[in-house]
């Protein structure tokens, strides 16, 4: 049964991620670019500058830090050690040439959504800062496109809910754990109708539901606190020892980097005929980028629009370093370490186990400590992308439901219950369900970038002319 499902999901997974989606996300990032003049080039200091400073005065729930650390915290999760490593075994080492050039892109897309999300969101009557695609769709392009906002809501729950939030995040968690506690899996029990499982994975998840249920109980604030203290964190410890695996395997860089140039564009040259078109590369490339960085899909702009500040702009370069810090220099690191170690060629590797093999083989350390460093860093990334997600679905929820509060805490259950069962559904299947509501959620929120690129491209203008001292 399960291969007829998979086989199922990966025919729509196709059809979503054809070359039609990958070119209207791809042409939205170099209009945006071009429209921008290179922002993402030119501001990028500026932006890493006030990535740091909070602007106290402005309106909002949450410090920009804290909105960054919040999308972040859905951002750089299993997309940047399980997605990676799939991009690659599937598409070939050119797969993550295609990833970096869809980020760079994707900066000035994101760049885009925040200011947008900034410049569009509400008030409610709990003094609550709401804002995202739903809203500058609606206020921005107008009442007559509602359904488009409508539409992206309703993707956007669905995500939260079987894609990037939950059964993604967790399976690459309970695989991360077991690899390390129970490999062989020694110590397992059978659940009816599901099959054999590790005691770990069982374990893993009902701890995972109990510390996703305590902090979602508090909120965004619970969320972004809980965000800006573990993400940081993590990222330092993951950047160090992946920047550590390749100056100890230095010798093997200029061989790996060529591998990924030529395979993006001849992946046959380089995977032996296993990868044999360049499209198949770009897919896997972009696809998993976009699932990492989720520039395009919309989400982001959501806890953007909680950000303290007045300037839409400044709220916007803010938003752009997270396409910065998670997929060029994060998503960069992992690939690199996976085509430098060989780990993409070895046969019987999938997800973590691949990303594993590099940290296990690239470190002259002893496997079980790099495999416990990789475990935690993955475990503390995934845990914080659900609690991401779960915001951002809530919202999305709350917008369709006109600000009924009482279907929204439903859903936080049902959130949990998912986050519980995650562990329980197959890698490939996974990962197809979380690509397939990706690409759907991007459409409307591409639609509405392309409609109002002239107001960001105004904004922007704007900005940097009675901001002279920062020219």
């Amino acid at each position: 049964m399960w291969n007829s499902i998979n086989q199922l999901l990966t025919t729509i997974d196709d059809l979503v991620w054809g070359v039609p989606l990958m070119v209207l996300i791809l042409s939205g990032g170099i209009l945006l670019t071009l429209r921008l003049g290179l922002l993402q080039v030119r501001r990028l200091p500026l932006a890493l500058k006030w990535m740091f400073q909070n602007e106290n005065d402005g309106k909002g729930e949450i410090s920009s830090f804290a909105a960054l650390c919040t999308a972040l915290s859905a951002t750089i999760g299993t997309g940047n050690i399980v997605g990676v490593a799939t991009a690659v075994c599937a598409g070939g080492p050119g797969a993550l040439f295609w990833m970096i050039v869809a980020a760079f892109f994707g900066m000035a897309t994101k760049y885009a959504e925040g200011l947008l999300a900034v410049k569009y969101r509400v008030i409610d009557e709990n003094n609550h800062s709401l804002g995202g695609p739903f809203y500058y769709i609606e206020q921005g392009m107008g009442k007559n496109w509602k359904w488009l906002a409508k539409m992206f809501a309703f993707f956007g729950v669905c995500v939260g809910l079987f894609g990037i939030g939950t059964f993604s995040q967790v399976n690459g968690i309970a695989s991360a754990v077991q690899n390390f506690f129970d490999p062989t899996k020694s110590n397992c029990i059978t659940i009816p109708f599901l099959g054999e499982y590790s005691w770990a994975v069982v374990i893993s998840s009902l701890i995972l539901a109990f510390c996703v249920a305590a902090v979602l109980i508090g909120g965004i604030k619970r969320i972004a606190s809980v965000s800006q203290v573990v993400v940081p964190f993590m990222a330092v410890i993951y950047f160090i020892f992946s920047i550590a695996l390749i100056l100890f395997n230095i010798t093997a860089v200029p061989e790996a980097v060529t591998a990924i140039v030529k395979g993006a564009f001849n992946p046959s040259a380089v995977t032996g005929g296993v990868v044999g078109t360049m499209i198949v590369s770009m897919q896997k490339g972009v696809a998993r980028g976009i699932f990492s960085n989720e520039a395009g899909l919309g989400s982001a702009p959501i806890a953007a629009a909680a950000a303290q500040t007045k300037e839409p702009v400044r709220q916007g370069l803010v938003s752009m370093t997270g396409t910065f810090i998670d997929t060029i220099i994060i998503c960069t690191l992992t690939g690199l370490s996976i085509v430098l170690t060989g780990a993409w060629q070895v046969e019987g590797l999938e997800g973590v186990q691949v990303t594993t093999y590099a940290f296990q083989n690239g470190l002259p350390i002893p496997p079980q400590i790099s495999s416990f460093i990789l475990m935690i860093c993955l475990v503390f990334f995934a845990f914080t992308t659900i609690l991401g997600w779960d915001y951002y679905s809530e919202r999305c929820l709350e917008y369709l439901t006109g600000g009924n509060q009482k279907p929204v805490m439903a859903y936080r259950w049902i959130y949990i219950l998912a986050v519980f069962i995650g562990p329980y559904m197959t890698v490939s299947a996974v990962w197809t369900i979380a690509d397939i509501f990706n690409g759907l959620m991007a459409l409307p929120n591409m639609i509405a970038l392309f409609a109002l690129s002239g107001v960001v491209a105004k904004e922007t203008k704007a900005f940097f002319k009675a901001e002279k001292h920062l020219q």
